[in-house]
């Protein structure tokens, strides 16, 4: 009887005491794509696909929480694909920053996907380090065709009543990611071979710009995140006066994506929260196609061109993200036992 009584008292034991929680799993690098094709694997490639294939992120953790199950590598890499735009983007690096699974407080964040560039500052396949980070959704908004004259634009800072209002309002539309991180990453990879085509050459050729005609180079250069697809040349000078009032200044717009604005506010969050280290973010931007139509076409149908998502340099720009971005990558996780504790700058 008292053998049986030593069982039963082991077995409640057991029970009123939670297993000991598995030790969290420290992760190096975070590599953020919003979009995928099809497959992780194998078929016809988003911006997850070659980080997949190429840098083994073999191991995958179920993730319901988020938009798409995560994949992670034997030296520390983990992918996570956030979804097209930010309120996807913004839930899903939540979910992963509050995931237990994970130790992210020393991880290194690197977003990279492709976007529309300005032929102003790049060309076709160029791949663009950005230092700011800006919101294109928070605002208000006028139709085109009811703003008085004398304004440039029908979009107005939020809690403003005329576009560019000063003294300007800060509501968080601005990110300044760690300037030494993005600079040390920029000289890292600023001679890295991007891939060409002809019909890139052919495309580029229609544009005056002289950055527009170069074959794809790497460079420093800010981007604007709103969930709207937009287009055309008075667009691109909106979005180069929205970067400059949000920035003071300070930024120039180079890309257009859909989904940083959402990543970066849920990664401050998390800093604030000792989840994260929002100094070691870095967000590369590859141009698959200008934002605007070449000379000689309208707006509509350069929009048109670009809507079936086939853009000129899609798979080149696809190419160039990883390419550029894995080079970072690569010397973080080689240098590791320096980086772990001691944000790379001017090395």
């Amino acid at each position: 009887m008292r053998f049986f009584a030593a069982i039963l008292t082991c077995i409640l034991l057991a029970q009123s005491c939670p297993a000991a929680s598995p030790q969290p799993i420290e992760v190096k690098v975070v590599v953020v794509a919003m979009f995928e094709r099809g497959a992780d694997t194998g078929d016809d490639p988003g911006e997850y696909q070659y980080w997949v294939e190429r840098d083994h992120l073999d191991r995958i953790f179920p993730f319901p929480q988020g938009y798409h199950d995560l994949r992670m590598s034997r030296a520390g890499v983990l992918g996570v694909l956030t979804g097209v735009g930010t309120a996807r983007s913004a839930a899903s690096i939540m979910a992963l920053g509050l995931d237990p699974r994970f130790d992210l407080r020393k991880a290194y964040w690197l977003v990279a996907g492709i976007a529309g560039a300005d032929p102003a500052d790049a060309s076709l396949g160029s791949a663009a380090w950005a230092e700011w980070v800006v919101d294109g959704d928070l605002s208000h908004e006028i139709d085109a065709r009811e703003i008085p004259s004398d304004w440039k634009t029908g979009y107005v800072p939020l809690r403003q009543s005329t576009p560019y209002q000063q003294p300007r309002q800060d509501w968080g539309e601005a990110y300044h990611l760690n300037a030494a991180l993005v600079d040390w990453a920029f000289h890292l990879t600023k001679n890295v071979e991007l891939p060409d085509s002809e019909a890139m050459q052919t495309e580029r050729a229609n544009f005056e710009q002289p950055n527009a005609r170069r074959p794809p180079f790497v460079l420093k250069g800010d981007t604007l995140s709103a969930s709207t697809f937009w287009h055309g040349k008075l667009l691109d000078q909106w979005a180069n006066d929205w970067v400059r009032y949000h920035t003071g200044g300070q930024g120039n717009f180079v890309t257009a994506g859909m989904e940083d604005s959402g990543t970066l506010q849920s990664l401050t969050f998390l800093a604030k929260a000792g989840r994260v280290d929002a100094n070691r973010v870095l967000v590369l931007r590859t141009a698959s196609n200008f934002d605007q139509p070449q000379p000689g076409l309208t707006a509509a149908e350069g929009l048109a061109r670009n809507t079936s998502g086939r853009y000129t340099a899609y798979l080149p720009a696809l190419e160039a993200a990883w390419r550029v971005g894995h080079v970072v990558v690569a010397n973080l996780l080689d240098n590791w036992t320096k980086y772990r504790d001691r944000i790379p700058a001017g090395d």
